[in-house]
Order: C-alpha cells, then structure tokens, then sequence
C-alpha cells in the first residue's frame, strides 16, 4: 500500500516490532489524505 515490499519489515533495517507498526501506520496516512482531498475536490 505505497512502500515497496520489505521497506519497513525487512531485517536488515534493525526495527522493532513496534517501530514497524508505526511506520507503517505512518505511512498510509499520505494516502488516505490525498485519497480524502479528491473525494473532497
């Protein structure tokens, strides 16, 4: 949903399970706002 796959999961990036829950809730908010502006426009 907007990240490639493994952008926040992946291992390597060293992020705890609950640093991954934030970016990924984080990181739909984008979209959910410029979804709501067309919807709104």
């Amino acid at each position: 949903m907007g990240l490639e796959q493994g952008w926040v999961t992946d291992a390597a990036r060293g992020l705890t399970d609950y640093q991954q829950l934030a970016a990924l809730g984080n990181g739909v908010l984008p979209l959910q706002a410029a979804t709501a502006l067309r919807l709104l426009l």
